[in-house]
């Protein structure tokens, strides 16, 4: 029978191995005056390449007063060049098997191109078109508005989005958080190509760029590709992140609508950075509390003990810009008030009085354990590599972190718990017939 420290060995070695046969370099590409950084990995297993321009600062967190624009920002860029379009610019991409997509967050803007090796030219000369000459047509932004609105309508029924948006508005009160990533009906109405045109210009320049790339390729020749690709975007002024605060108001509120049963989101305010040298502590008591499933405090006394729920989730988040307690469950309309108490009453308990030593040896195992297979491919390390860049964590943070879990002592875990007792200031959004 392995314990943990077998486990946490194991788990060393594993990704020691790992570490020698393969990981991400941190490098830098200095281009009118910008150092801009690079965050590669070299893999010779499969004929493949990838490239990522990752604009900091540049996600919805930038909408202001038109909640939508980063979306529609890049869904545009989904929509091909304005001389090819988006039907026959995707018949391009589909023809060498080439994948060009924009995404959003909340903090970073996207632009990821994935081919095989013997097309990734093709891809490059379409990635640059597209920066060149997005589809700026006027039919192309109503189109994409019009699927816009016709989704946020028929969510006017997902109750889980309802609840979870009030939530936000509950704890993000006038920020940038509080409004939805795909806007409303009614701020969507208001966005036009302009809009969107002074979006890019002003968000998607060498100031904001992170590059991420992976592939069999080698640093020399990417670092060629990399030069085409930038001399397509323009300089511009670098953006800074500003931290938003949870709201301790504690508020509870409820909208009432035709369901089956009660949808309850709950959030609270939990003062933590990336950066924190006990954010592994936090990892792990988020991971008791509320993270682990049927070994979870919340999952345990609310579906195992009392049947109120078929899940229940908490988990705290921990991010550049803001960070919190979150969760959610489902339950019967009569059993509404009894679930809500009981959430506050676990939060409450878990402050006061900790966890026990069963709990922290169970989390171990499973933290360690599980570790190597968040690095099992390509995408998973560079994504991983990113983030860590992106927080300001050097690149061996993860193994690091395994080994001060390892050494975490209940009486350390405790106290830590109980010194964050902001937690409880539980807001909730309930939505229920």
């Amino acid at each position: 029978m392995l314990n943990t420290k077998h486990i946490l060995k194991i788990t060393f070695l594993l990704l020691f191995i790992q570490g020698l046969l393969m990981g991400a370099n941190i490098k830098h590409i200095e281009y009118k005056g910008i150092k801009i950084p690079v965050i590669f990995e070299k893999q010779n297993s499969l004929p493949t390449y990838n490239l990522q321009l990752v604009f900091q600062n540049s996600g919805f967190i930038q909408d202001n007063n038109k909640s939508g624009l980063a979306s529609l920002s890049a869904q545009l860029l989904n929509e091909g060049t304005k001389k090819l379009g988006s039907v026959k610019f995707a018949d391009k991409l589909e023809s060498k098997a080439i994948s060009l997509h924009a995404s959003t967050g909340f903090e970073t803007f996207v632009i990821e191109l994935s081919s095989l090796m013997d097309v990734k030219d093709k891809g490059l000369d379409l990635l640059t078109d597209l920066l060149v000459s997005p589809n700026y047509r006027k039919e192309t932004i109503e189109k994409l508005k019009t699927i816009q609105i016709g989704s946020l309508k028929r969510k006017e029924n997902d109750f889980d989005y309802i609840a979870k948006i009030q939530l936000k508005k509950m704890l993000f009160k006038d920020t940038p958080l509080q409004n939805p990533s795909s806007g409303t009906i009614e701020s969507l109405g208001n966005i036009n190509i302009e809009d969107i045109k002074k979006f890019h210009n002003d968000k998607l320049v060498l100031e904001n760029l992170i590059i991420v790339a992976g592939g069999d390729t080698n640093f020399k020749d990417l670092q060629k590709d990399i030069l085409k690709v930038l001399a397509k975007i323009k300089n511009g002024k670098k953006h800074e992140l500003e931290m938003f605060t949870t709201s301790e108001s504690a508020k509870v509120e409820t909208l009432k609508k035709k369901t089956e049963q009660a949808y309850i989101y709950f959030g609270s305010p939990f003062n933590i950075t990336p950066k924190d040298e006990n954010v592994y502590i936090a990892k792990v008591a988020s991971f008791i509390l509320g993270g682990s499933g049927f070994g979870s405090r919340l999952m345990e006394e609310i579906r195992v003990k009392r049947g109120l729920a078929y899940s229940a989730y908490g988990y705290i988040s921990i991010n550049k810009t803001y960070s919190n307690f979150n969760g959610y469950l489902q339950t019967k309309l009569e059993s509404t008030d009894e679930a809500k108490e009981l959430v506050s009453k676990i939060v409450l308990e878990f402050v006061k009085k900790g966890v026990t030593q069963k709990e922290l040896d169970s989390a171990k195992k499973f933290l360690s354990g599980s570790e190597p297979l968040r690095t099992e491919t390509l995408s998973q390390r560079l994504n991983r590599s990113f983030m860590l860049f992106y927080k300001g964590l050097n690149q061996d943070y993860p193994q690091k972190e395994l080994e001060r879990i390892e050494g975490l002592t209940l009486e350390t875990l405790n106290n830590y718990i109980k010194s964050h007792k902001e937690i409880n200031k539980l807001s909730f959004s309930i939505v229920r017939n």
